[in-house]
Formats: C-alpha cells, sequence, structure tokens
C-alpha cells in the first residue's frame, strides 16, 4: 500500500477508485472525478512520550493528545453528574497533560461543561496552557435539508455552549446515506471553516465508500472518529488502507468497550443473575453486544486473560494494554477513554499509556486471542454500519 502521503499534492482518477466487495455498493448521483489530497500530515510533537499528535492537511491543522477525554458519559445513564464536580475533574485532567476533550451536541451537558471549563482554564492558567486545551465536538443532525442558515445556526449554539468563538473541531455525522445531504451540510461546515467559526472539520461514523465521496468533492477533513477495540478491529480493514493512501487520521472510540476491557470482568460469568459485575450502562451494554457478536462471553475471556498476563508483565492495567494497542494500530492518531467526571478516575492509567511499549511477543499473544472470534466486517459492515442496518 502507497505509503502516508504528507508534502505534496495527489490527484487520484477514477481508475484508481476503491471498489468495495462485501456490501453491495449504494447508488449516488455524484459524478465527481477527482480526490485531492493536499499536504495531509501527520506529526508527533513529543517524540519523547508520544504524548501528542498534529493532524494537518493543507494549511489546517490540530494538535491534539493522543488519548482523548470522551465526555459521552455526562449524557445521564452512568449516574448523576455534578457540575462543580466535573469541572474541577476537568482541570485535574488537563492539569495531568489530557488535554483533549471529546464531546457532542447531544452528550446531555457535555459542550455546557466545557465551556464552564475553559473559562476556569483562561482566568486561573497561563496562557500557555491554555493553548493546550483542546474542545472537539460533533455534530449529529436529522436527516433535513441541509440549508447555510441551519447550518450556521447548528454551530453557532455549540460555539455559545462551549463559549468560544471558534470551535477546535466539527466532527459531523449524518444518519442516512441515501440521503446526500450529508455533501451540502459538509459545504456549509466549509464555508463556516472560512469565516473563522470552525478551525479543523472532521467526521464519525462514516464508512470507506463515504469518505471517498467526500474526498472527492474537496471538503478537507483531518479525521474520521470510529469504532475501534481489540475485538473490534474492522477499521484495520478497508479504512485504514484509504487513511493510508490519503492521510486522513482515525480518532477511535469504545477502545476499552466501556468498561468491559478491564480487570474488573476477568473470570466472572454475568450468565448468573448478582456473580459478577452488572451489564448496567449505556456504554456496557452496547459493548457487550458487540462481545456476543464477536464470539460470545466465554471466547471474551480468554482475551481478558491473555491481556491480563500482558499488563501483569509491563505493571499496568489492562485498559492501559487495550488503547495503547489499538494506538500502535495503522492510521490511528488518537484514542478516546470515557470520563465519569466527579465520579471516578483514570488519570494514572492512561498517562502509563504513553510510556508503555508492547513487545513483539505481546502483540502475537493478544493477536492469537483475537484471532479466535469473528471477522465483525463480515458481521456488522464496515465503520458506522452498526448504526444504519435496517
Amino acid at each position: 500500500m502507497a505509503a502516508l502521503l504528507s508534502h505534496h499534492s495527489y490527484t487520484f482518477s477514477t481508475l484508481t477508485r476503491f471498489t468495495f466487495s462485501s456490501t453491495p455498493t449504494r447508488s449516488n448521483s455524484h459524478n465527481v472525478t477527482k480526490i485531492h489530497c493536499s499536504n495531509v500530515s501527520v506529526t508527533n510533537t513529543n517524540t519523547t512520550e508520544n504524548r501528542e499528535i498534529t493532524l494537518s492537511n493543507g494549511n489546517d491543522s490540530l494538535n491534539i493528545c493522543r488519548v482523548l477525554n470522551g465526555m459521552w458519559q455526562t449524557s445521564g445513564g452512568w449516574g448523576r453528574i455534578d457540575r462543580d464536580d466535573a469541572v474541577e475533574a476537568m482541570l485535574r485532567y488537563a492539569d495531568a497533560g489530557l488535554t483533549t476533550f471529546d464531546m457532542a451536541d447531544h452528550y446531555g451537558p457535555a459542550e455546557d461543561l466545557y465551556g464552564i471549563f475553559i473559562n476556569r482554564v483562561r482566568r486561573e492558567r497561563p496562557p500557555e496552557f491554555l493553548e493546550k486545551v483542546r474542545g472537539l465536538t460533533k455534530w449529529v443532525p436529522p436527516p433535513v435539508k441541509m440549508t447555510s442558515s441551519y447550518v450556521r445556526d447548528s454551530i453557532n449554539v455549540s460555539r455559545k455552549r462551549m463559549d468560544v468563538e471558534s470551535l477546535d473541531m466539527l466532527q459531523f455525522h449524518w444518519w442516512d446515506y441515501s440521503n446526500s445531504g450529508y455533501l451540502d451540510a459538509l459545504k456549509h461546515l466549509t464555508d463556516l471553516k472560512g469565516e473563522g467559526k470552525i478551525k479543523t472539520l472532521a467526521l464519525t461514523n462514516f464508512d470507506t465508500e463515504r469518505l471517498q465521496i467526500i474526498l472527492e468533492n474537496e471538503i478537507p477533513v483531518l479525521s474520521n472518529q470510529v469504532q475501534h477495540s481489540i475485538v473490534d478491529m474492522r477499521p484495520q480493514q478497508k479504512m485504514a488502507e484509504f487513511c493510508q493512501l490519503t492521510g486522513i487520521k482515525l480518532i477511535t472510540y469504545g477502545t476499552v468497550m466501556g468498561g468491559l476491557l478491564s480487570e474488573k470482568f476477568v473470570d466472572t460469568n454475568i450468565n448468573i443473575p448478582f456473580a459478577g459485575p452488572a451489564i448496567n450502562t449505556p456504554s456496557l451494554q452496547k459493548y457487550k453486544r458487540m462481545i456476543d457478536a464477536w464470539g460470545g462471553w466465554s471466547l471474551f475471556q480468554g482475551l481478558l486473560r491473555t491481556l491480563k498476563k500482558v499488563a501483569s508483565k509491563h505493571g499496568v492495567s489492562i485498559p492501559t494494554v487495550a488503547v495503547k494497542y489499538v494506538l500502535d494500530q495503522t492510521a490511528v492518531a488518537g484514542s478516546m477513554v470515557g470520563v465519569r467526571l466527579g465520579l471516578s478516575e483514570h488519570i494514572q492509567d492512561c498517562n502509563a499509556i504513553f510510556s508503555l511499549v508492547l513487545d513483539e511477543d505481546d502483540v502475537n499473544s493478544i493477536r492469537e486471542a483475537t484471532a479466535k472470534g469473528k471477522d465483525l466486517l463480515k458481521v456488522i459492515g464496515d465503520c458506522g454500519d452498526e448504526y444504519r442496518r435496517a
């Protein structure tokens, strides 16, 4: 496969379009003939710990921490979030070097919490500290007509809630590929980026086919946020290959599977009521379904035991190993770890990721354990297809 394209401008004709044989190609009306990938690059800015990474595409660039604080858990279902406690927790994460926060317009009070937090940073931290903090949000609109005014008004809501003039990154999601309005939305978002309302533009849960169409329409996206874990290796198939060609990077979520990839679930039998930890949060329930699709709880126990052995060898936790393994995969720029702000904390485990080095024996043992499960690309489809299945 071609190496990462980084300091030149490339044009691909329709003769080099990827073809997708695992699922039927959906019809579309886009007769665009070229993809322009101009100056797409990724630069490590901390070679000692590999803590930070700069995503760039042409004139657009954004420096982020490679371990992102995921704020889905503020949306309800994980316990009541106290506003003041949550903001204090955000400050602790940032002070510990975990300076990138990921949220969405529909994650309950997440954007509002970020707005309070960033004001605390402005008042209580030096300007150079503020420069390191990043707030990445998502826009997940209904599939209505994407007019310029509708897109602008929607983005202004996030800007106001987060109390920023310009969003560091806007990650766009679209539910229905049969509605080509996603291209209209992205073109309006590109206009807003040109006006300075958005610094960088990205995607979330788009598949490889639609990512190619978006690039063919010359929309300057930096990354695609997708589900990716030791169990769910789908992004390392079609998506990673295309990303390697174009320079688009992946930001991953579900990397610790809501906590299922942890010591807490080793040697447990969740089929016996009250005999083990409860599967009682939206994230645990979501990723338990992924385990069922992959091969079931018994097979998952074998994987957990392998991960525990690797973690013990290095003196770290299973989640630390799980995140590091995904960070080492092709095209992955950063991985999400969910934060239950004010309720629990895992700063030490997250910071341990940056100094962990998995050796060949570690990688081989993990691959051997995961190979026993099913190929989820064949079971579910490409990245994001789990949200679009009938």
